[in-house]
């Protein structure tokens, strides 16, 4: 799945990341809405990745939903 499609589904499978990424508040969920770029910054900021790895994350999260 491309992330272009993914957020038009964003509330089916934000129950999955929620699960995957607990400590993203549902302030940060409802901030991200789908969009990546807002995903991999909320996770530098709450779990203090790298940039390059907070993309790995997110990518290899929606790949494999």
């Amino acid at each position: 799945m491309e992330w272009n499609q993914f957020a038009g589904q964003w509330k089916q499978y934000m129950g999955q990341a929620k699960a995957k990424w607990g400590d993203l508040t549902d302030d940060d969920w409802q901030s991200i809405a789908g969009r990546r770029d807002q995903l991999v910054g909320k996770l530098q900021q709450r779990y203090g990745m790298e940039r390059e790895h907070a993309e790995k994350e997110a990518d290899d999260w929606l790949r494999g939903i």
